[in-house]
């Protein structure tokens, strides 16, 4: 095990994204890998790639669902930030740019209001909120295989990849956020589905513990930026030829993504 260096670590998941080869988890590299640590590192890597031209277009909620909480072994979600790089516009996803990639169907909020906490509360996160959308995220993972630890994707920018989002732009007033239902298809196959209630109970709590939990770096959402709420469900494993699409029903009608 060595000590942690912020901008060595940032350096070494950054290439292995440019590189598309995997790097062995670093919670089993690194001593004493923290919390902060870890966060710290993925925001080198943002600070990096913003300082070289992109842009910060939103952030990631990850890890929502009970299922993911238990299966890592966390009592609460981990975040990433979304990029102008990431944003995909024409519904398909180039697989030769991801390692392992996987698809996950989330709804998205997109801000009206600049948020910052501590202390931000529902109410708060419902009336900074311009409309909801569907959406689907594409995670991939720069560790190796995915055998991943809470650290090493919290390092890894949450195993943000890509995302897209869907063409219905709904007030939020107008949506019963923990009924909305969700059915994932892959190939025209209905594979699994979720439900509002499934991301900590409601996706705009999801919000809010987000906002909450950025303050820690004096870091918050700003108006206009997408916020991914979590995965409705499992994800999918995508390769060349998939077709995805993830059906909202009415309140959000269908998004859809095609892998080549």
């Amino acid at each position: 095990m060595v000590s942690v260096n912020l901008i060595e670590w940032s350096s070494r998941i950054s290439q292995a994204e440019k590189m598309r080869q995997g790097i062995a988890p670093l919670t089993e590299q690194i001593d004493s890998l923290s919390l902060k640590d870890a966060y710290s590192i993925q925001l080198e890597q943002i600070h990096r790639k913003v300082n070289a031209g992109d842009n910060i277009t939103g952030k990631k909620i990850g890890l929502t669902s009970r299922a993911m909480q238990q299966l890592l072994n966390v009592d609460e979600p981990d975040y990433g930030h979304l990029l102008a790089s990431m944003a995909i516009t024409n519904n398909v996803l180039d697989c030769s740019e991801c390692i392992k990639p996987r698809v996950e169907a989330e709804i998205a909020f997109v801000m009206k209001e600049d948020l910052i906490g501590p202390n931000v509360t529902l109410e708060q996160v419902l009336a900074a909120t311009d409309y909801i959308v569907a959406s689907l995220e594409i995670v991939d993972s720069r560790i190796k295989d995915w055998k991943i630890k809470l650290l090493d994707t919290i390092a890894d920018n949450a195993s943000s990849a890509k995302y897209v989002l869907g063409d219905i732009k709904k007030p939020i007033e107008e949506i019963d956020l923990p009924a909305v239902e969700m059915n994932f298809y892959k190939n025209g196959v209905l594979v699994n589905s979720g439900k509002g209630t499934d991301v900590l109970g409601n996706p705009a709590a999801c919000v809010v513990w987000l906002v909450n939990r950025l303050a820690d770096f004096n870091i918050g959402v700003k108006k206009g930026e997408v916020i991914l709420s979590g995965a409705l469900s499992a994800a999918l494993d995508a390769s060349p030829g998939d077709e995805f699409t993830a059906d909202f029903g009415e309140t959000l009608g269908k998004i859809q993504l095609s892998c080549v």
